[in-house]
């Protein structure tokens, strides 16, 4: 086993690359690099890239975690009996690349460099009755596409979901942080996975998987500025009138993000979320019966039809 401290990016393939960055920039992402057949797209939180679009037919392909340390690279190679190969993409480093049981491509690198594109404004100071911390301040909104800082979390589809929970868990030592069940107590259908850090505080999630059925993405979500930014990025993606809304806005339960959900132009889901929880493996995980009206959201409007079911067609076409 080896430890893994986050998820780096994620990786797809699409038929488009200017329609796909056209999209990611609304969405709040920036163009990290490009070639005739790649799009390499990044936040503002110091990876390279979070995003990259490979050039062909819509499918998922994989995701990135970061290693502990070049020694569980090692481990991890030698596991696979493969090596351990320098990275040729933006942040170089050294990666193995393996497949988890759903053929999910897995990228475990180690030794990025980052970016130094930061964001342009700093947090808004919020002023609760009880600690009122901006005075003389004031907050003015623009609609703005959200300033991503990076990939938090990736929920995954299998119908092994037993098989699947047992690699994460056991190859990089995750710890489960909540679980969904349908029926009985123990017939567990979706589990929430945090980096097993021992008592260092960590994303509620960083792995999710949810036996439905199928395979690949079932989501990917990335991390913006506040809920002020979150809600310039939900008015800007509106104003373009082109792009499908999902679901949202809303806070989560297992979680607590605060969410908006949206789909790409090739049908693939993904979130700006903020205001997370953190834990650490002294966190007991729940156990909460799934009914999708009273455990994904404490508040916002109810679950839609396309967020509750299979990726859907794009919303545009050129």
């Amino acid at each position: 086993m080896i430890t893994v401290q986050d998820v780096t990016w994620v990786r797809i393939a699409a038929p488009d690359l200017d329609l796909m960055e056209t999209f990611l920039e609304d969405f709040g992402m920036l163009r990290a690099a490009r070639t005739a057949t790649r799009l390499y797209m990044r936040g503002r939180g110091g990876e390279p890239f979070v995003h990259v679009t490979e050039l062909g037919d819509p499918r998922p392909i994989g995701f990135g975690l970061r290693a502990g340390s070049a020694l569980d690279l090692a481990a991890l190679a030698r596991k696979f009996n493969t090596s351990v190969q320098p990275r040729t993409e933006p942040g170089g480093g050294d990666e193995v690349v393996i497949q988890d049981p759903d053929g999910n491509r897995i990228e475990v690198v180690c030794g990025l460099a980052g970016s130094n594109q930061a964001s342009s404004r700093a947090p808004f100071k919020f002023n609760p009755a009880a600690d009122r911390a901006r005075p003389g301040g004031t907050i003015r909104v623009k609609t703005a596409p959200s300033q991503v800082q990076r990939l938090g979390h990736v929920m995954l589809r299998t119908a092994q979901f037993d098989v699947l929970r047992a690699f994460y868990t056991g190859m990089f030592g995750m710890r489960i942080s909540d679980n969904y069940y349908m029926g009985t107590a123990d017939n567990t259908i979706a589990s929430f996975l945090h980096c097993g850090l021992k008592q260092q505080l960590v994303d509620h999630h960083t792995i999710a998987i949810v036996g439905d059925g199928h395979t690949g993405f079932e989501h990917i979500a990335f991390e913006v500025l506040d809920l002020d930014d979150l809600m310039s990025g939900n008015r800007h993606l509106m104003a373009q009138n082109r792009w499908k809304h999902s679901w949202g806005v809303g806070r989560h339960i297992e979680g607590s993000q605060i969410f908006d959900y949206w789909r790409d132009p090739f049908g693939n889901k993904i979130e700006h979320w903020t205001d997370g929880d953190l834990v650490n493996d002294e966190y007991v995980a729940g156990n909460v019966e799934f009914n999708p009206m009273q455990c994904l959201a404490q508040w916002g409007p109810p679950p839609t039809a396309d967020f509750m079911g299979q990726n859907s067609p794009p919303q545009e076409s050129r």
